[in-house]
């Protein structure tokens, strides 16, 4: 598991912090709550207001569910606080073969994305031979 944080500061321009962060974990469902934890520890020590929070946590939730499920070896969350836009970025390297579920129902199945399109105010998902990348943004005012 890796770590790296950097705020940056523009005093000439009058501009908020920047702050990035990003956790590299093995892409398994074990690791999901690490991943959510650590974006919430985060967000709260950067001092994001609760709500924008909780939904941030939220969608790292289920792209790392999706990245965990998907992924092959490993699975990296990026958070980067610009402007006062949150940009969460998970990514995964590579298609693994999907697991039926036989205990989960339907119904109950797949609604990740519809979540995340719903909480966030953008998703973009970019497809490689190398893996996935999902990205969200969600306004955060200072």
């Amino acid at each position: 598991m890796s770590v790296t944080d950097s705020p940056h500061s523009s005093a000439l321009l009058c501009r908020p912090y920047r702050h990035e962060a990003l956790l590299t974990l093995p892409a398994q469902e074990a690791h999901v709550s690490a991943a959510r934890h650590f974006a919430a520890d985060l967000l709260e020590t950067w001092s994001v207001p609760a709500s924008e929070r909780d939904s941030a946590v939220l969608i790292v939730d289920e792209l790392a569910s999706n990245a965990a499920q998907y992924g092959r070896e490993r699975m990296t969350v990026l958070l980067v606080l610009d402007h006062s836009t949150l940009h969460i970025v998970v990514s995964d390297s590579g298609m693994a073969v999907e697991h039926p579920h036989p205990d989960i129902a339907p119904d109950e199945h797949g609604r990740g994305t519809g979540i995340v399109q719903y909480l966030a105010q953008s998703t973009e998902v970019h497809q490689s031979r190398g893996g996935r990348e999902v990205r969200a943004c969600l306004r955060c005012p200072a």
